[in-house]
C-alpha cells in the first residue's frame, strides 16, 4: 500500500499497476533519449576521421584498378609466355615420342630378329640333341644287348662251374683222386716257378720211395723232397663241428692225420747222403695251412722238430723262388772258370784293339798333317791366282821403261 497526498493507494490495483508502468516506460524513454544524444555527439566526433580515411581508401581503391590494370597486361603476356612454352613443350614431347616409338620400334625389330635366331638356334640344338639322344639310346640298347649277351654268356659259365665244383667236391672226395688233385696243383706251381732241368716227377729214391717232386738243390743242402698231402676229412670234420665235443673229436683227429703225414716224409723222403737234411709237407688249401699255424702251432712245431716244413700254394712259390735264386747261383758257381777263360780273352782282345786304335790314331795323325800342308799350298796357290788376276799391264810397261830387265841366258853345258 502507498500513501501520496494523504490518499493511500493499493498496490494490486490495476490503475496503481499500469500507472507504475507507464511511469517506467516514460522514466526509459528518458533514458534512451539521454544515451542517443550521447552517442551522437560521439558520432560527429567520429565522423571526421573516418571521412578522412573514406578518402585514403578511395585514392587506395584507384591504386589498386591501376595495378589491377598493369596486373591483367602481366597476366597477359605471362598467358602468352606460356602458351607459346606450351606449344613449344608439346612439340618437343612429341618429337621425342616420335623418336622413342622409332628405338622401341627398331629394338622390337631386333628383339624379333635375335628371338627367331634363339628360336632357329634352339630349334637346331634340340634337334642335334634328340639325334644324340637317340644316338646314345641306341648305342645304350646295343651296350644292353650286349651285356646281356654277356650275362647270359657269364650264366652259362656259372652252369658250367657249378658243375666243375661239383666235380671237384667229387674229385676231393675220394683220397686218390685228391692225392692227384694235390700232385697237379704242386706240378703247376713247380713248373712255373723253376726251370725244368731243375726238378723230378715221381722220381725214385735209393729206398724205392716215390716223392710227388724232388728238387735238384747243389750240396749243401742237396736234393730237396716236396711230397702233396691233403688231410680234408679231418678238416671238414673240424668245421662242421656244432658241439663242444664234436669240436675236440675233430682236432683230435686232425692232429692225428697231421702228425701222420708229417712222420711219412720225414721216414720216407729225409735220407742222409742222398737228399736234403728237409722236406716240404705241401697242403693244396690255403684254408687248411691257415687253421694249422692259427689254431694247431704244435702241429708247426712237431714239422720243425721232425725237419718237414709245412707249405702252402702262396708260400710254396716263395720257397721255390728263394731255390731258383740257390740255383742260379751254384750255376754261376760251375761256369766261374768258363767266366774266368772268358774274361781273359777279352782282356788279350781289349789290348790288341787299344794297340790298333794307337797305329789309327797315329795314321790319322799324319793324314790330319798331309791334310794341313795341302790347306797351305791352296791358299798360297789362290794368294797368286789373285795377284794375277788384279795385276795392271799398264804399270807392268812403265816398269820396263825404268827398270833394268836381266837377260836371260842359256846355261852351260
Amino acid at each position: 500500500m502507498i500513501e501520496i497526498g494523504g490518499v493511500t493507494y493499493q498496490l494490486n490495483d490495476p490503475i496503481v499497476i499500469a500507472t507504475l508502468v507507464a511511469g517506467a516506460v516514460v522514466l526509459l524513454i528518458l533514458v534512451l533519449l539521454i544515451m542517443a544524444v550521447r552517442g551522437a555527439g560521439r558520432s560527429a566526433q567520429m565522423v571526421a576521421p573516418l571521412g578522412q580515411q573514406m578518402q585514403m581508401l578511395g585514392g587506395q581503391v584507384q591504386q589498386l584498378g591501376a595495378n589491377q590494370a598493369q596486373l591483367q597486361g602481366s597476366i597477359q603476356v605471362v598467358s602468352d609466355t606460356q602458351a607459346t612454352a606450351q606449344a613449344q613443350m608439346i612439340q618437343t614431347v612429341e618429337a621425342r615420342l616420335a623418336h622413342v616409338q622409332q628405338q622401341m620400334q627398331d629394338r622390337l625389330a631386333d628383339n624379333a630378329v635375335k628371338s627367331a635366331r634363339s628360336l632357329s638356334e634352339m630349334q637346331e640344338r634340340m634337334n642335334q640333341t634328340l639325334h644324340g639322344t637317340s644316338k646314345q639310346t641306341t648305342t645304350s640298347l646295343t651296350q644292353l644287348q650286349e651285356r646281356l649277351a654277356a650275362i647270359d654268356k657269364a650264366q652259362d659259365n656259372i652252369t658250367k662251374l657249378s658243375g666243375d665244383v661239383l666235380s671237384l667236391q667229387d674229385i676231393l672226395s675220394n683220397k686218390q683222386t685228391r692225392g692227384s688233385f694235390g700232385e697237379i696243383q704242386l706240378h703247376d706251381i713247380v713248373s712255373k716257378a723253376l726251370p725244368a732241368n731243375s726238378y723230378s716227377l715221381q722220381s725214385t729214391l735209393s729206398n724205392g720211395k716215390r716223392p710227388d717232386c724232388l728238387i735238384h738243390l747243389p750240396n749243401p743242402p742237396g736234393p730237396i723232397v716236396i711230397d702233396s698231402k691233403f688231410p680234408l676229412e679231418a678238416y671238414e670234420a673240424l668245421r662242421r663241428a656244432e658241439t663242444e665235443h664234436a669240436l675236440k673229436e675233430a682236432a683230435r683227429a686232425m692232429r692225428i692225420a697231421v702228425r701222420a703225414h708229417i712222420d711219412a716224409i720225414s721216414d720216407k723222403y729225409i735220407i742222409e747222403g742222398e737228399t736234403a737234411d728237409g722236406a716240404l709237407m705241401f697242403l693244396p688249401s690255403e684254408a687248411v695251412y691257415a687253421e694249422l699255424h692259427s689254431n694247431f702251432g704244435e702241429l708247426t712245431r712237431y714239422g720243425f722238430e721232425k725237419r718237414v716244413w709245412i707249405v702252402s700254394p702262396t708260400t710254396c712259390m716263395a720257397t721255390l723262388n728263394t731255390m731258383r735264386a740257390i740255383l742260379k747261383d751254384a750255376r754261376m758257381r760251375e761256369q766261374a772258370g768258363a767266366i774266368r777263360k772268358e774274361l781273359s780273352a777279352l782282356h788279350g782282345d781289349v789290348e790288341r784293339m787299344v794297340t790298333r786304335v794307337g797305329n789309327l790314331d797315329r795314321h790319322f795323325g799324319q793324314a790330319r798333317k798331309d791334310v794341313d800342308e795341302i790347306m797351305i799350298s791352296s791358299e798360297k796357290a789362290a794368294k797368286r791366282a789373285g795377284r794375277l788376276h788384279n795385276f795392271d799391264f799398264e804399270e807392268l810397261e812403265a816398269d820396263k821403261a825404268t827398270s833394268t830387265v836381266v837377260p836371260l841366258t842359256k846355261p852351260e853345258g
